[in-house]
């Protein structure tokens, strides 16, 4: 008998699935109620015990205003005051977590939203000086902040250096003004400048910069004009990202319309000719979106096999606890992961009654543990050895069995190669890596809309 003649692939097709991002793993649709507040303060509680360093991050979810682009939990505010009480509050979240974490160490502290760099100074003053009387923070912690290049000032970084910030994360995306009034986001090209400028005249010289394609209007060419005219601010690290444009979502992104926005070809040349772009700036090209200069430590950590993910994508972060804080943040521990109340109101009152404001999460189980380190090896190595994988977690490697037979597509397009049980993706590595990950993702049939694969 004949075997059965498989479909012939095409690569645009593809990449056109929708399938998740896998910073986490299971991903956040599949978070239920099933794990609270109590469940999480046990969780802190064992955390605690270990003794190991831990990430912080902190979500400040306000901006002065909303790029129409945005997939983040933020909202518009031109006043100081919500900005003063939500700080107050995350003093009073500090504190409840701490009760639980004790002086843990940390490697890693992060800061994220929204725009960071609109809280008044005296609030970031005093968060800082808060986290730095409960926690231990590490002589060589790296301590992040994500920012908007609108609002960089000199005093501003000064003040960023003052409290430790030692990485900074400029929000970019395109330098095209018909881009840039699509999305609601002018920032010429002087006033992207003037922040690397005073970053690094404050002495913050780890400089990170977001770059996007597949926006409205936007063509292969800006997006090659931008990541070479960025490129030559000499950043750190250029993080270039396929705008996800999810309106079921973000009510907001419903200002876009569809017919201004690149189709699936489109978009996978623009993403080809800037990454094309970057390399020949001579940046490392790392994973499915990252750059890196060459002695850069993300770069190092590529070249070593030691590169991680999380929820800020690409990180050299081995922490194996990330504790979020602010309203809708996501903690990842050993045993799970928790999400705090996503609206500002639920979030606040969970905290005044003195609990953990964790409204939803998910529990590792199963197999997920194994699971999540083949994705993870998948999206940052290109390649998978299952058998190894399955030793180190205790497992049966045939369990992978049904999820290998589903790949052969690919092998026979001649895209991916299977020795054993080692798996590697051999051609249009970047474009592929998302949905051969997904082929290991069991459950992803279950729930959940996500964004298109490049």
């Amino acid at each position: 008998m004949n075997a059965p003649t498989l479909p012939r692939l095409d690569l645009l097709s593809v990449v056109s699935r929708a399938v998740p991002r896998y910073t986490s793993y299971p991903t956040a649709p599949h978070f239920s109620e099933a794990v609270g507040a109590k469940t999480y303060a046990s969780w802190l509680d064992t955390v605690r015990t270990v003794g190991e360093p831990i990430s912080l991050y902190l979500h400040i979810p306000f901006c002065r205003s909303i790029c129409t682009y945005c997939g983040c939990t933020t909202k518009a505010t031109r006043k100081d005051g919500p900005l003063r009480d939500y700080a107050e509050t995350l003093h009073a979240e500090i504190a409840l977590v701490a009760e639980h974490m004790g002086p843990a160490e940390v490697s890693h502290l992060h800061w994220g939203g929204g725009t960071p760099n609109i809280l008044p100074a005296d609030c970031l003053e005093r968060l800082v000086d808060d986290l730095k009387t409960r926690f231990r923070f590490r002589s060589d912690m790296e301590h992040a902040i994500e920012l908007d290049p609108r609002h960089v000032t000199r005093e501003g970084a000064e003040l960023l250096a003052r409290i430790g910030v030692n990485r900074a994360s400029l929000g970019i995306q395109t330098l095209n003004l018909k881009v840039q009034l699509a999305i609601g986001r002018i920032q010429p090209l002087q006033v992207v400048r003037g922040s690397f400028a005073a970053l690094r005249n404050a002495g913050i010289t780890q400089i990170n910069a977001d770059l996007m394609y597949g926006l409205p209007f936007q063509s292969e060419a800006d997006v090659v004009v931008t990541a070479k005219e960025i490129a030559q601010l000499a950043p750190s690290r250029i993080a270039l990202f396929g705008y996800a444009h999810v309106p079921w979502m973000k009510s907001h992104q419903r200002l876009i319309a569809d017919d201004s926005l690149p189709g699936t070809a489109e978009r996978l040349s623009q993403a080809k000719a800037a990454r094309a772009a970057l390399r020949d700036e001579g940046y490392a090209e790392i994973g499915i979106d990252h750059f890196a200069l060459p002695s850069d430590p993300l770069a190092v950590a590529a070249a070593e096999g030691t590169l991680k993910r999380n929820f800020q994508g690409y990180t050299d972060d081995h922490a194996t606890s990330l504790i979020g804080l602010g309203a809708s943040s996501i903690s990842r521990t050993p045993f799970g992961y928790a999400q705090n109340a996503a609206d500002t109101r639920s979030w606040s009152r969970a905290i005044a009654e003195k609990h953990v404001p964790i409204v939803r999460g998910k529990a590792l189980e199963g197999d997920d543990q194994l699971r999540t380190a083949v994705i993870t090896s998948l999206l940052c190595n290109f390649s998978v050895d299952l058998d190894q994988l399955a030793c180190e977690h205790g497992s049966d490697p045939t369990t992978f069995d049904d999820d290998l037979a589903s790949l052969e597509m690919f092998v026979r397009a001649g895209w991916l190669t299977i020795t054993g049980r080692r798996v590697e993706i051999t051609q249009h590595k970047i474009e592929l890596a998302r949905v051969i990950a997904a082929q290991f993702d069991r459950y992803l049939t279950q729930a959940g809309r996500h964004s298109f694969a490049v």
